[in-house]
């Protein structure tokens, strides 16, 4: 069954990475028409790809061929164009954050379920292979009893002007918004809900309203600590951008897996027996250390990221189910944002309430 697309704000990440990387190549996927607000960029994505275009959403959300939207807008708008799509009979893959707040997001949800519509959230690095492949160890009990996990994103992003991003009316937030959010979701899907926020939240380098720094703790159901940090102030040279999950028969460790390419490497160092100290610190009387194993991280199959977000929402549509990160994700995922902001305003933790 192939699913006609039309995408929302044609030029930033969609014109970037979603549409050449995701909507091209998907299997049961077919670009049907982009919109967007210039129509020097709208036109030039849609010469390229050879599909229609319009200036105004309604036009795109009255095109037949159009069966599921993809909005790549400014997080201001992700509510109300959601919505209209929704109301249109369009399932709809909106970016993240979700939106500017939880009464915005929960109607966001309710209406999709109104109209019988699927909605999902734009968090692709859950694709990532080897964070899949990390998945299945977890889950596996691979790494034992989880302590810790931490998630890092970071790169240079100086003040620019009009770059929505950097102002709290259009964007939300800053660093932690734009970035740590995926860095919550990953930890989350490995580690579990969260229970409790303490975050500590700033603009340290940068000259705009929006934090440029950002660290928040997670308690995890699991009971496992999980760490995000999110920076707009350190050299793209300099940034690593790693996961690391700790347990009590190793670590995993990716570098440069978190972010928007399908690439990356990750080892993991495991406890190869089961012997135990004595008291004295020794391996079964012996002044035998600890044995641990170095093994290189392979997935099976290396896949785009957005070329498989794009993917399980076509079959999410044709096999009506959920999608991998449904819109009750994205409203979770918006709760520990908004924990995590109140926690670095209030200066202490902040307790989750329901999930």
């Amino acid at each position: 069954m192939s699913i006609g697309w039309g995408v929302i704000g044609a030029s930033g990440i969609a014109r970037r990475r979603t549409i050449p990387e995701g909507l091209i190549p998907a299997k049961d996927a077919i670009l049907a028409a982009v919109m967007g607000t210039s129509e020097e960029r709208t036109k030039a994505v849609a010469k390229e790809y050879d599909v229609k275009w319009y200036l105004s959403e309604q036009e795109l959300l009255d095109d037949k061929e159009v069966q599921a939207v993809y909005v790549a807008t400014p997080t201001h708008l992700h509510a109300q164009q959601t919505i209209r799509a929704l109301r249109a009979g369009k399932h709809v893959l909106c970016e993240k954050p979700m939106a500017m707040n939880l009464k915005e997001a929960e109607q966001m949800i309710a209406e999709a379920e109104k109209h019988d519509c699927k909605l999902a959230i734009g968090y692709m690095m859950r694709f990532h292979a080897w964070h899949q492949k990390l998945k299945q160890m977890v889950d596996a009990d691979e790494l034992g009893a989880l302590v810790m996990g931490r998630a890092q994103l970071t790169c240079w992003y100086p003040k620019i002007e009009g770059a929505w991003r950097q102002d709290p009316a259009l964007g939300g937030g800053g660093a932690l918004a734009d970035m740590g959010s995926h860095c919550i979701d990953l930890l989350e899907m490995l580690l579990g809900r969260t229970q409790k926020v303490t975050a500590f939240v700033d603009t340290i380098v940068q000259d705009y309203p929006v934090e440029d720094s950002s660290v928040v703790l997670l308690r995890c159901e699991s009971g496992a600590i999980g760490i995000v940090e999110a920076h707009f102030n350190v050299p793209d040279e300099a940034s690593v951008n790693m996961l690391e999950i700790y347990g009590s028969k190793g670590r995993v460790e990716g570098r440069g897996t978190i972010g928007q390419v399908s690439t990356g490497a990750m080892t993991a160092v495991l406890q190869t027996d089961d012997k135990e100290y004595d008291a004295d610190q020794q391996r079964e009387g012996t002044s035998e250390v600890l044995r641990l194993q170095l093994q290189v991280i392979e997935p099976e199959e290396v896949v785009n990221i957005y070329q498989a977000e794009i993917e399980d929402f076509c079959e999410a549509i044709s096999h009506n189910r959920k999608p991998c990160v449904s819109g009750e994700d994205g409203l979770w995922n918006l709760r520990v944002l908004m924990a995590a902001y109140e926690s670095s305003k209030q200066g202490k933790a902040v307790k989750m309430i329901g999930g």
